[in-house]
């Protein structure tokens, strides 16, 4: 009888604790393995994209190295074509110079007109010439080779601005591509551009990328 009493007791004893180890095992499975982040403090991955794509303080903006004006004076096409693929490659804003009284579109009466303005050293006027280009540290200016130097229109251009401190870079073409005709035309931006500085100039046919893109880095003008 006695026997019988100390069995049902230890029966007892064992269904009572069995519970508990269960609960106890929970626990220490949700506290053990501290590798496991942490519900109640979570990580945080920052994506590759946002990481590349996070500004550096070590390289100045835009706006620290100044903006980039590109200026041209185009009759058939081709130097507004250089003009454009300068601005792509350098993120500069593209300008063109459009005289208030256009030029014929008849070749040799545009150069009857051209040849005129060269002997008189004439200024022609511009329809769409802006009140300030101040905003502009580094200024392209693109034109045709017309009568063996730069349109006058350019000289209406430069002089009409306070170029003090900015520097000024021609480009241009021609069908002869005779250096000499390039020659005169640097010196006479130089002479038109007051107090900037005016570096040499690029003198490449508009389809000639490879010698723009050197020019461009050479001068340090890539964007």
């Amino acid at each position: 009888m006695l026997k019988k009493i100390a069995a049902m007791m230890m029966a007892v004893v064992m269904v009572l604790t069995l519970p508990a180890c269960g609960t106890t095992g929970r626990n220490e499975s949700s506290s053990s393995g501290s590798d496991a982040p942490s519900q109640n403090t979570p990580t945080t991955t920052l994506a590759p994209s946002q990481t590349e794509s996070a500004p550096s303080t070590e390289s100045p903006t835009q706006s620290e190295e100044g903006k980039v004006l590109v200026a041209y004076f185009s009759w058939s096409g081709n130097t507004r074509e250089m003009a454009s693929y300068i601005a792509e490659q350098t993120g500069g804003d593209l300008l063109e110079i459009q005289p208030e009284t256009p030029y014929p579109t008849d070749y040799n009466q545009c150069g009857e007109v051209a040849l005129a303005e060269r002997d008189n050293n004439e200024r022609p006027a511009i329809a769409n010439l802006p009140e300030t280009i101040d905003e502009y540290d580094t200024i392209l200016i693109g034109y045709p080779i017309w009568w063996h130097t730069a349109p006058m229109i350019i000289g209406t251009f430069l002089e009409n601005y306070d170029l003090t401190g900015k520097e000024v870079y021609p480009f241009t073409q021609s069908t002869s591509m005779d250096t000499e005709q390039f020659d005169n035309s640097i010196a006479f931006v130089r002479e038109n551009a007051g107090e900037a500085t005016v570096y040499d100039g690029l003198f490449a046919r508009p389809t000639d990328t490879e010698a723009i893109d050197t020019y461009l880095t050479d001068n340090g003008l890539v964007q």
